[in-house]
């Protein structure tokens, strides 16, 4: 990843390297956010810190961290009005970012913020600025309202992706800005093939833990239906507080997984998508035993880690919602014999992190064959741009295979900064450009390879809409065989956008930013 416009003007700034865990919090923290700097992202870098620390130290450590990158781009314009002169190097001004951190929104009393933080720049040898280091932490800590106050007042992201924000939604702006500052919410996916939602949340109950049941509303009319709104309803869990998953019942034995509010609308909304090609499929074709055995192929695309992909395996195991029996009129029809699942991904280790996720939910493919599941999971390793079914083989074509694709689309990940507020320093312009490029190429490669009458779920967790509402419609028009399928005015969740809606993490209890297009593969 390209380094910041603050790590590029200077030129004492080293290639990033093994990061170096010893010395005091502070100074762990400033060696960590220098890393990220360099190009290293929160998530490789995160653990070795807190790994470092006494158990007595983590929660600290890990509210400045996250708290320092939340106000980043506003802590370092508040800084450039407190300097007399600029300050390019960067663990100086990443020094002062952190104690300004303590100041304004950790609360620290302001001796020990100070004292802490000047003696963390002697740590790193940087004791030539000390005195500068005090003397702007010491004229915040006279008025810290104040300069809260103007901390506050703007945005807290660079420039060119606050101005495309404010281009693309420029009526929820002010409230967007001040929702990526703050921090997510954490939520709860019930497994509904092991519990119910409120008996879960009886359980968090008796763990003293507090949890409220969020309900979202989906609607869509299924291609060839003008008249039936097809309606679903998902239920997920808001934590008060987040809290350790090894404080939640029974996670171990994969009762409940850590997802998104929003994330948890992927699944359902492909299945219920991949039901109503079935009963078309039905009322089309006589009722014989070759109807009866029909096997399903479907494919998750960009699988890794695997959250969306058991959301997917829980809902075709659960009696309620299972593809092997399709609700006609007042009876349950059998209709499919076998779901043949297939998930790709291009990166070696993300795809041990799916093997690791599925089988803490009991959902890989042994746990599958002995609970009896007519369910054939392969996970292969493979770029999306290229991988097309069955290519080891001899006859191997990217002809129609797949009755639905669940396509979780890379992207710049940008509506989860409050999750990741790295990457508000690590993105730049340019990867925008070159991500949405690579979206089109996963779409060119995947269309083809599925059915008539099939559907193509488009997910990102991205609030840019060259990577969303604008990709769907560039896709569009290289294609006479694809319709949208519109979500109705039913639906609780997302702004309506040309094609698909639109999430947006604007509140301390919205989920996070995701956009969802439903395509249909027409016969024409």
């Amino acid at each position: 990843m390209r380094q910041t416009s603050t790590a590029a003007r200077n030129n004492k700034l080293k290639p990033s390297s093994n990061l170096i865990m010893n010395g005091s919090v502070r100074v762990r923290v400033i060696r960590t956010l220098v890393a990220i700097q360099n190009g290293q992202s929160l998530a490789s870098v995160l653990d070795p810190l807190l790994n470092s620390l006494h158990d007595g130290d983590k929660g600290f450590a890990h509210a400045l961290l996250l708290t320092t990158l939340r106000q980043w781009y506003a802590l370092a314009r508040l800084l450039d009005t407190l300097a007399d002169n600029p300050i390019d190097e960067v663990e100086v001004r990443t020094t002062i970012q952190v104690g300004l951190a303590q100041l304004l929104y950790l609360e620290v009393a302001d001796h020990a913020a100070i004292h802490e933080t000047v003696e963390a720049a002697k740590e790193i040898d940087f004791a030539h600025a000390t005195g500068l280091i005090n003397a702007i932490l010491r004229k915040v800590a006279k008025n810290p309202s104040k300069f809260r106050k103007k901390s506050d007042k703007k945005h807290s992201l660079p420039n060119w992706l606050a101005y495309q924000l404010k281009q693309d939604w420029s009526e929820q702006y002010d409230e967007l800005m001040q929702g990526l500052r703050q921090a997510a919410p954490m939520f709860l996916r019930v497994n509904s093939a092991v519990s119910s939602v409120e008996d879960y949340q009886q359980a968090l109950d008796g763990a003293e833990i507090e949890a409220d049941i969020v309900e979202l509303t989906t609607g869509f009319k299924v291609a060839n239906s003008s008249h039936t709104t097809t309606m679903l309803l998902t239920k997920a869990l808001r934590l008060h507080q987040s809290t350790a998953v090894s404080a939640l019942p029974h996670f171990a034995e994969g009762a409940v997984s850590v997802q998104d509010m929003h994330a948890q609308l992927a699944a359902p909304i492909i299945n219920k998508a991949l039901m109503a090609k079935i009963s078309a499929d039905k009322s089309n074709t006589e009722i014989d035993s070759e109807a009866h055995n029909n096997e399903l192929h479907i494919l998750d695309a960009c699988a890794a880690p695997g959250g969306k992909l058991a959301h997917w395996l829980e809902l075709i195991s659960s009696n309620e919602h299972s593809l092997f029996h399709v609700k006609q009129s007042d009876e349950s029809v059998s209709m499919v014999s076998k779901v043949k699942l297939t998930a790709i991904d291009s990166e070696a280790p993300r795809i041990e992190r799916i093997y690791e996720n599925l089988q803490r939910l009991n959902l890989n493919q042994q746990d599958l064959e002995q609970a009896e599941k007519n369910i054939a999971l392969n996970i292969v390793c493979a770029d999306a741009t290229r991988w097309q079914h069955g290519k080891n083989k001899k006859a191997a074509t990217n002809e129609p295979v797949f009755d639905a694709i669940l396509l979780d689309s890379p992207c710049t990940a940008t509506g989860v900064i409050r999750r990741h507020p790295d990457i508000s320093i690590l993105r730049t312009e340019e990867d925008v450009e070159q991500t949405a490029l690579l979206q089109a190429d996963i779409l060119h490669n995947l269309w083809p390879q599925l059915k008539a009458g099939g559907y193509l779920l488009y997910v990102t967790c991205s609030i840019l809409k060259q990577e969303n509402a604008l990709q769907m419609q560039d896709f569009m028009t290289h294609y006479s065989n694809v319709e949208a399928i519109e979500f109705s005015d039913d639906c609780s969740w997302g702004i309506e956008q040309a094609i698909g809606r639109q999430c947006l993490p604007i509140d301390s209890e919205s989920g996070d930013g995701f956009y969802y297009a439903l395509l249909h593969k027409t016969m024409a």
